[in-house]
Formats: structure tokens, C-alpha cells, sequence
């Protein structure tokens, strides 16, 4: 991502702490492990359920009701909406309204949506809206960055989380959010220094944990390759921290990885709700999980099974609670970046496709998009 400080300030302090990780992770085509089995499975069926031919597109969201969610951060200079409902017949509909959806550089950004990253929908039929306010992954705009909380049911903000400097400053681009609602937590990832911020949603209280570790930072030795080259911009080689996270069914473990490598890790969420803990507490119940693929976001479902994007084969795969990775659908043409997920009650995942190595920050400032954006469905089970 051009103008991207994600690329200095990581590769910097990857290079940095490199050297503690003891993970040095290979190419993508020596990244076997055997803590995993690749498994085929064909039965997989993509479908298109929403386009954009104007606007990227990162985050999905289906509620428990399915109503269909998705936004649109503010990196290039074409930009107009941050969040849309997609109706019935695909219309575009501003969400919560036209107000919040109208921000313009200059005007104040608390009350507004500045540069969205992620949405996500709870089992309380509420949507959590990620605002890191890094305008073209710049610093954060004029402290505006937030986490904010809708009703569904009333349409209506319903909070407003802000963080302390310490815990997003002003080069943190917080990137996507799990929610455990049954002891009232929330985590995000950071993937320009690399790091979880986790968030008490009754108090707003939050702490910035694991920033500058192994387990959150791309590992340099990793050659992440896109369009046949390894990921670049005007200022080198892009390395990309935490991002894609999930939660165990039962709110037990928290799973993360860094962007542009394979492997996976887990921590324990009883030392990350404990703000008493320490970080090097912390630091002892991370699970190194071994080496997968390297992808955006992920999801997990109720029966403990992983679903992430092989960004770099453009595939989907699960990963089975006894760590075999199936592969449940590939395809080069329409799975361009699988971004974000998001699971539906009926069984379905739904999938949004960023085409982020596409964009004029990473193709000497061409823009090799093939549009439109696009956000897919692929049965995942039967179970209601």
C-alpha cells in the first residue's frame, strides 16, 4: 500500500526484531509442514452475491437476520462511501446514513467515517464498524480513529469506542476486530506495528499487547509473491504485520497471523482479559501453530474449523481442528485477494475480493485492477 507507512515502519521493525523470532519462515514453495495435510476438495461452488465497478471494497458482513454489509476504506483518492447495506435488489445503501457516510478531508472525523477498514456482525445482532482513520495508510487523522457499535434492530449508533495514544497512536492502523460477547471482549489486530489491542466493551478500557513480536510481525525471510514478483512498493519489499484474526468457539483462544507470511498463531484470551497480567505472561501462552498460507482475514466457525485465503494461490482453505488444511475452492480469475469473511446462519462463507495487489501502489503506479469488486458465498455446511 503506497504512501505506505505500513511498509517502512514494519520492514523496519521486522528487520529489527527478526532476529528474536527464531521462526524464520521459507518461500512460499518450501513452506511444508508437518503439522498440517493438504487435502483437496472440489465440492466448492462460488457465488457472486455483490459487485462494485467504482469503488475497493475490503470488509463483508451477513447478520444473524442476513442482511449483507460492506465497506470501502479511504486509501486512493477516489473515494465516496464507507459503509453500505447491499439491499435485496444489489443497491448500494448508505449505513447507518447518508451523515455518517459523508466525511471530506478537512472536516472532523469523530463523527463520521474516515478511512474504514473492517465491519463485522455480532450474534447480538449488532455491527462493529473498524475505523483506523489512516487516510491512504497515512497516520491517523486527526485522532479519529474508533471502533463503532450499531443496533441493527433500531439502525442506531449505539457506542463509540476511542483509544488512548498509547494503545493506537498515531501510526497505528488498526485493521479488524473479533467479539466475544459472552465475557465482553474485543480484540484488533495492528498491522502497521504489529500488536492486538484488546478492548473491555463494558468499561472501553483497552491495552495494546504483543506489539513488536515474533508472533505479530512478518517474518523478512518470508518472500510473499503476487503477479508472479514479491510484493513491492515505491519504497522495497512490503511487509505486512497482524491481521487476519479469529476466535474459538468458546472464546478460548485467539487466532492471528502477520499478513505477508504462513504462519499461524493462537494465544490464550484468560491472560489477554486480565489487565493484571503481563506482557511477558502474555507472551508465554502464545501457540506457535505452524506454517499454512498466507492470507488477509480469516474466520472460524462454531464447530472449531479455520477458514483463510491462500492469497498467493488464490484459493480458499479450511483448516480442521486436528490441523489438516483442505482446500475447498480455487480460482485464479475470481478469487483476486480474498480479503475479509464472514459466516452466515444458513451455512454460508462470504468472501470479499480486495484486489489489493492490483492497485498503483504496488505496479509502479499503474492500476491493474480487472473490475469489478466482488463479494462471493461458498457453502460451507448444512448445519442451521
Amino acid at each position: 500500500m503506497n504512501n505506505l507507512h505500513i511498509s517502512v515502519i514494519v520492514l523496519a521493525a521486522a528487520v529489527m526484531l527478526a532476529s528474536c523470532s527464531g521462526n524464520s519462515q521459507k518461500s512460499s514453495e518450501q513452506a511444508e509442514d508437518s503439522t498440517r495435510i493438504d487435502v483437496a476438495d472440489s465440492s466448492g461452488v462460488l457465488e457472486q452475491v455483490f459487485v462494485d465497478s467504482t469503488y475497493q471494497l475490503t470488509g463483508v458482513a451477513i447478520s444473524p437476520e442476513g442482511r449483507l454489509f460492506v465497506n470501502y476504506p479511504y486509501w486512493l483518492d477516489k473515494h465516496s462511501y464507507s459503509v453500505v447495506e447491499v439491499s435485496k435488489d444489489q443497491k448500494r445503501v448508505l449505513y447507518p446514513d447518508a451523515a455518517w457516510n459523508s466525511f471530506k478531508k478537512g472536516d472532523r472525523g469523530s463523527a463520521k467515517f474516515v478511512c474504514v477498514q473492517a465491519v463485522v456482525a455480532d450474534e447480538e445482532n449488532n455491527l462493529w464498524i473498524v475505523d483506523p482513520a489512516g487516510i491512504g495508510l497515512a497516520d491517523v487523522y486527526q485522532n479519529s480513529n474508533k471502533l463503532v457499535q450499531i443496533d441493527l434492530t433500531t439502525n442506531k449508533i449505539k457506542r463509540i469506542y476511542t483509544f488512548p495514544e498509547k494503545v493506537a497512536g498515531p501510526t497505528t492502523y488498526i485493521n479488524d476486530i473479533r467479539l466475544d460477547r459472552k465475557n465482553g471482549f474485543g480484540y484488533l489486530t495492528s498491522s502497521s506495528n504489529g500488536g492486538i489491542v484488546v478492548i473491555n466493551l463494558k468499561t472501553g478500557a483497552s491495552r495494546f499487547v504483543l506489539h513488536g513480536h515474533p508472533s505479530t510481525l512478518s517474518d523478512p525471510a518470508y518472500h510473499f509473491t503476487m503477479n508472479g514478483k514479491e510484493l513491492n512498493n515505491a519504497q522495497g519489499i512490503v511487509k505486512i504485520n497482524s491481521d487476519g484474526i479469529a476466535l474459538s468457539p468458546d472464546k478460548a483462544w485467539l487466532y492471528y497471523k502477520p499478513l505477508t507470511d504462513n504462519r499461524l498463531y493462537r494465544v490464550s484470551t484468560d491472560v489477554l482479559r486480565d489487565f493484571g497480567t503481563t506482557e511477558e505472561q502474555i507472551e508465554n501462552k502464545v501457540e506457535d501453530l505452524g506454517k499454512y498460507v498466507a492470507t488477509d482475514g480469516m474466520e472460524m466457525d462454531a464447530d472449531g474449523n479455520l477458514y483463510m485465503g491462500d492469497l498467493e494461490n488464490s484459493r480458499i482453505v479450511k483448516i480442521t481442528p486436528d490441523k489438516k488444511m483442505i482446500t475447498l475452492v480455487q480460482d485464479k480469475e475470481r478469487l483476486s485477494w480474498p480479503d475479509s469473511y464472514s459466516i452466515s446462519k444458513d451455512g454460508y462463507l462470504y468472501i470479499s475480493c480486495s484486489q489489493i495487489h492490483q492497485m498503483p501502489w504496488f505496479n509502479k503506479n499503474q492500476n491493474l485492477t480487472q473490475y469489478p469488486y466482488q463479494v462471493f458465498r461458498l457453502k460451507i455446511t448444512n448445519k442451521l
